[in-house]
């Protein structure tokens, strides 16, 4: 749901959009100040070449086993035109991110599904048992969406050495820069392997873009991501979003900042909710997966009667949670106000 269509519900024009774990803070001014010189009557460069040069000396990647696109989501689109034939067999975690399995299931692929433990953490055991089945690709979100867990350097070892030469592992980081320092970075270790894989990344979450719409793909190989680009639509990336994505970039101490204090945030949410009795999973995110007991729907309705979105989760098994994202201090207050309310009700 969007701000509008809430004011239109709630009534209320103080909305807290809660949802779809944008940045609060917004994004550099380096990005406003950059988007001034840009001329919108001309084409996109449809090679994303300044943003694959900026990304290729950020990373340490060849740049050529960079692909550029309109949000991460349109790079699983491209994989999976990519890559999959029909009767293909696909595997991700459950809950999990949705366009994982859809475009899977739309490019005629089986997708099975990996369900996360009891506790709400990575059940790698089984994870290793759908890699050994050779799936064409394997899905991974790390930290995951929407449950917030990211994997342990032990566990992420387990599941690349369980990774087959048949299968294509897809990484996807759109939350990476949320992780503790002492958690692995996929692309590292992912480049230090001889298995075919993508990691992907967004500018979306902690560097503040989401409505520009830009994420990346790195690939293992070139020839990858030349199949990936291929898969694309061209000037996929528009002007704007490939300027704004490069002068983000300039200014990482911004993003780190907006990142430390959203860190904090989430940690004072986390034990405000337990205090309230209820359960959340441990999030390197920007967001609490929270289990407020009753049906997801019906905690919808109330927030959104005080002027709060949050995301209600209707994965089979997963009814009575509610994915909320980490605002502003005052944002996070009113939904803790409100979840104490629902919890009593």
């Amino acid at each position: 749901m969007n701000i509008a269509a809430a004011r239109l519900q709630s009534g209320r024009q103080d909305i807290a959009a809660l949802a779809s774990n944008e940045n609060p803070d917004g994004c550099s001014p380096r990005v406003a100040a950059a988007l001034t010189n840009l001329n919108p009557s001309r084409y996109s460069d449809p090679a994303c070449t300044a943003l694959r040069a900026a990304l290729g000396q950020k990373l340490g990647v060849a740049v050529d086993r960079i692909v550029a696109g309109n949000g991460s989501e349109e790079m699983i689109a491209a994989v999976c035109r990519a890559v999959l034939r029909p009767g293909a067999l696909v595997g991700t975690v459950c809950p999990g991110f949705g366009l994982h399995e859809i475009e899977a299931l739309a490019n005629g692929a089986n997708v099975e599904k990996v369900a996360m433990r009891a506790d709400l953490d990575f059940d790698v055991p089984a994870i290793v048992a759908m890699l050994e089945r050779e799936p064409a690709i394997f899905f991974l979100s790390s930290p995951s969406n929407p449950v917030g867990p990211a994997l342990d350097r032990e566990s992420l070892a387990r599941v690349l050495a369980a990774v087959s030469p048949g299968t294509l592992l897809v990484l996807d980081e759109a939350y990476f820069e949320f992780t503790d320092e002492d958690l692995p970075d996929g692309l590292a270790a992912l480049s230090a392997t001889d298995l075919s894989w993508v990691v992907l990344r967004t500018f979306s979450k902690a560097y503040g873009l989401a409505g520009l719409r830009v994420g990346y793909s790195v690939m293992s190989d070139a020839r990858l991501a030349r199949a990936v680009a291929a898969a694309k639509t061209p000037f996929n990336v528009n002007a704007a979003a490939q300027v704004a994505a490069v002068a983000a970039l300039e200014d990482e101490a911004w993003m780190s900042s907006s990142v430390s204090a959203l860190k904090r945030e989430r940690a004072r949410v986390a034990n405000a909710v337990a205090a309230i009795g209820l359960a959340s999973a441990r999030s390197q995110t920007n967001f609490l997966f929270i289990d407020v007991g009753r049906d997801s729907s019906a905690a919808m309705a109330h927030f959104l009667s005080g002027g709060i979105i949050v995301k209600p989760w209707k994965e089979k098994g997963y009814e009575t949670f509610i994915r909320v994202t980490i605002g502003t201090p005052a944002e996070n207050d009113r939904f803790l106000d409100a979840l104490c309310a629902f919890a009593r009700g």
